[in-house]
């Protein structure tokens, strides 16, 4: 059930009619049981996945409470006896039987996330080697289909585990409660990823009617709409022409692809989460930003600071801060020091970094495209940070650049055009031929295709590319105003009748310039495929 089609649009308005309706203690109740219905939907055997994951994560972070709880008792009433190295050896091995839980549960959920999603990969490889080696009958794939959202859920529930094993958030008791918690359905789809702390401030929270609240969601959901069915459905249109004959679009087309893809992604990521965040403010749940205008960023480490934000902090405060004070990466810290110098101590440093985006990408796909497109963005961020000494030498020499609007600009189109350049892998999905279409760009680059009317032979007309063009400029114009309070906020407290009739021109624009399927359906968004 996307959430630009009636069928959840039918679904949200019973659902909040009823929410507003029910005693407020039973709210809660009422959510859940709508995001079960919601991830039905989709297919009833996804419930066994997402039921799995909910019930192991459940009773694995309550099991490992209870264990320190039991240690703090024990040794608050005996501690008087134990020498120090009592005291040691007991709280390590009160930590080892926590952590055995913890991996337990870590290995079960993570190895049904594989299983799902990678074994067709590392079978299709293995048969790959194998017939360049000569080898005999290749293995047969498996017939698994992906549950909506896992990729998603997964990390959400295992972030809570981690928390509760580290004691930055108490268990839930309640099996329900934490089951809402995974499987809350604004933010199922497609993230953001969120942290038990943040969410449950508000998940479980008895709401009253607000009508300013629910008019506010209703008018991000409604901008999510826009940008959705305007602009990033009408663009996929001309990109699928692109992409479906290589050979004939190169040069200028390749640079088109990466523009075109950068606004269509931005604007099908983003509506998705505008949706998300606006369907859980008319609930009266808070939901985690998870942008924060990622086209104006100086490089890549501000990029990813900026786009999928959730994604980046769940990657850098779970995997490469635990593994760079690792046992392994600080034997390999202490020897590259001890052999190379200060070189030697970045070595770890970016060794984790390479593995950190060697997950991402895989996180995205299982294809190769996808872990070259994340080993990619972690060796530009490395390069970045290592010609450091010379961007500050040259800013020496020039002073009056750093700072300057131009200088900023200069590097703000660097970083859109080489971030756009390593996502087109994304679109091509062939490594090679990626590579091959890029290098057209210096070999045949063609510019006559811009103005001898190329582009209005891609499947869209010129009022389509106008029409776009109007969803993209004003999705840039409302950025730019919204560096420092959201338009919508900002015009609700100044210009309330502005603000309304906004809306209403809004709603109007979808209707009439928006992009559908069958029964005014849109196309799925982007991310659901992770």
């Amino acid at each position: 059930m996307s959430f630009a089609t009636t069928q959840f649009l039918a679904f949200f308005g019973v659902l909040l009619l009823l929410y507003y309706t029910v005693p407020r203690r039973w709210q809660w109740k009422l959510l859940l049981a709508g995001s079960l219905f919601f991830y039905w939907f989709a297919g009833w055997w996804c419930l066994i996945y997402i039921g799995v994951t909910a019930a192991t994560t459940w009773l694995a972070a309550r099991r490992m409470e209870d264990l320190a709880r039991e240690q703090d008792a024990w040794f608050r009433e005996h501690k008087a006896g134990l020498s120090k190295e009592e005291r040691k050896a007991w709280k390590a091995r009160g930590k080892s039987r926590r952590f055995r839980w913890l991996l337990g549960c870590l290995l079960v959920n993570f190895g049904i996330l594989a299983v799902v999603k990678y074994t067709n990969f590392v079978i299709g490889n293995l048969n790959g080697l194998a017939a360049a080696l000569g080898g005999g009958q290749p293995l047969p794939t498996l017939s698994l289909v992906l549950p909506m959202g896992i990729s998603f859920y997964t990390f959400q529930a295992m972030g809570y585990l981690i928390d509760v094993y580290w004691g930055k958030c108490p268990a839930e008791r309640s099996l329900g409660r934490f089951a809402l918690f995974v499987t809350f359905f604004p933010q199922l789809i497609q993230g953001p990823i969120s942290r038990f702390g943040d969410l449950s401030r508000t998940l479980y929270a008895e709401h009253p009617w607000d009508s300013r609240q629910i008019a506010m969601g209703a008018e991000r959901v409604l901008w999510g709409l826009a940008k959705k069915l305007i602009v990033a459905d009408r663009l996929a249109i001309p990109l699928r022409t692109l992409v479906a004959d290589p050979d004939q679009y190169r040069g200028v087309y390749v640079l088109a692809v990466i523009f075109l893809y950068a606004v269509q992604l931005y604007a099908d990521f983003t509506g998705g989460i505008d949706i998300t965040i606006g369907a859980a403010q008319m609930l009266g749940v808070q939901v985690t930003e998870n942008f924060q205008r990622p086209f104006f960023s100086k490089n890549a480490a501000e990029y990813w600071r900026r786009w999928h934000i959730t994604m980046g902090t769940w990657f850098r405060d779970y995997l490469f801060y635990p593994m760079s004070v690792s046992k392994p990466i600080l034997k390999l810290h202490q020897r590259c020091r001890n052999r190379f110098g200060r070189v030697g101590k970045r070595v770890s440093v970016h060794t984790c970094s390479i593995i950190l985006w060697f997950v991402t990408g895989l996180w995205h796909g299982a294809s190769w495209n996808f872990i070259v497109w994340g080993l990619l963005n972690g060796i530009v961020i490395i390069i970045s940070q290592e010609l450091e000494p010379l961007y500050d030498k040259f800013h020496a020499r020039f002073p009056r650049l750093r700072g300057s609007r131009g200088w900023d600009a200069v590097q703000v189109l660097r970083t859109f055009w080489l971030m756009g350049a390593i996502r087109v892998l994304d679109v091509y999905r062939d490594v090679p031929l990626t590579f091959r279409q890029l290098g057209t760009v210096f070999t045949a680059f063609r510019p006559q295709a811009l103005w001898d009317g190329s582009f209005l032979e891609l499947g869209v007309g010129m009022g389509d590319w106008l029409a776009a063009a109007a969803g993209a400029g004003a999705m840039l114009v409302c950025s730019l105003l919204g560096r420092r309070e959201p338009v919508r906020e900002r015009l609700a407290r100044h210009s309330p009748h502005l603000a309304w009739g906004g809306c209403v021109a809004l709603i109007w624009l979808t209707l009439i310039f928006g992009v559908y399927g069958i029964g005014f359906d849109a196309t799925q968004f982007i991310y659901n495929q992770f």
